[in-house]
């Protein structure tokens, strides 16, 4: 859960392959909320070591639950920011 405008995570991968993973808000595609690297529809892709922008909301803010999936193995995940 979190109450925040953004919501980035600091991750990449072990290996260099990319990992997908699959976002959701409140039990949902984020659809209009999604960040730079997430589609309207959950699904992303980590390759590289950096912060990715994964929830930007467009309305109020409020407290949701956020729910991060990855799909392959090798995701090297540190940190969640808020903003």
């Amino acid at each position: 859960r979190f109450r925040a405008r953004d919501l980035h995570l600091g991750m990449g991968t072990t290996s260099g392959k990319p990992v997908r993973y699959r976002v959701t808000l409140d039990g949902e595609a984020p659809g209009a909320d999604a960040g730079v690297d997430v589609k309207a529809d959950g699904p992303g892709t980590a390759q590289g070591q950096r912060l990715y922008q994964l929830i930007r909301h467009r309305g109020p803010v409020d407290e949701r639950e956020f729910v991060i999936e990855f799909l392959d193995p090798g995701v090297q995940a540190y940190a969640f920011t808020l903003g």
